[in-house]
């Protein structure tokens, strides 16, 4: 019973992110791979790419890790926040030197949105096509939905 209450959560999380009919979310979720499998990727990628105090140890050159990384790192923020830039570079700088970096690549990933001098963090999940799906980590289509519907375990 707690697993179909927690996929029926899921699916619901899905709708309200993507806009799909309960079938279509449904359909879309049982497509998808498992979520522990990506699970673990993610952790394994976290264990070789952070130290134990959560800093990035360097920034991936494969993109699919990178992003990986940036899902680590989005963590830190909440959906539909808004900060200034300052502000950004602040919890940036926790991670990792290159806040100017990270900070376009989240913008590039669809995970921030900038207007002006403010960033905000999205509370929809990005459009891909089919392209970028395959180049991107599993773990973005798992935990991303979840993450902005607020279901996510933080």
């Amino acid at each position: 019973m707690t697993r179909a209450s927690d996929f029926k959560h899921r699916v619901r999380a899905r709708m309200r992110v993507t806009g799909e009919t309960y079938t279509a979310a449904r359909a879309a979720l049982l497509a998808s791979p498992p979520p522990e499998r990506a699970r673990h990727e993610q952790q394994r990628i976290v264990a070789r790419w952070f130290d134990d105090g959560g800093r990035l140890r360097a920034i991936p050159a494969r993109r699919k890790v990178r992003v990986a990384v940036l899902l680590e790192i989005l963590r830190r923020f909440t959906p539909g926040e808004v900060l200034t830039e300052a502000e950004i570079g602040v919890r940036l700088r926790e991670v990792h030197p290159d806040v100017a970096f990270l900070r376009r690549e989240l913008v590039g990933c669809g995970y921030l949105s900038r207007s002006g001098g403010t960033y905000r963090v999205s509370t929809e999940a990005p459009a891909r096509t089919a392209t970028e799906r395959r180049e991107l980590p599993v773990w973005e289509r798992v935990w991303l939905p979840e993450f902005l519907a607020g279901w996510a375990s933080r």
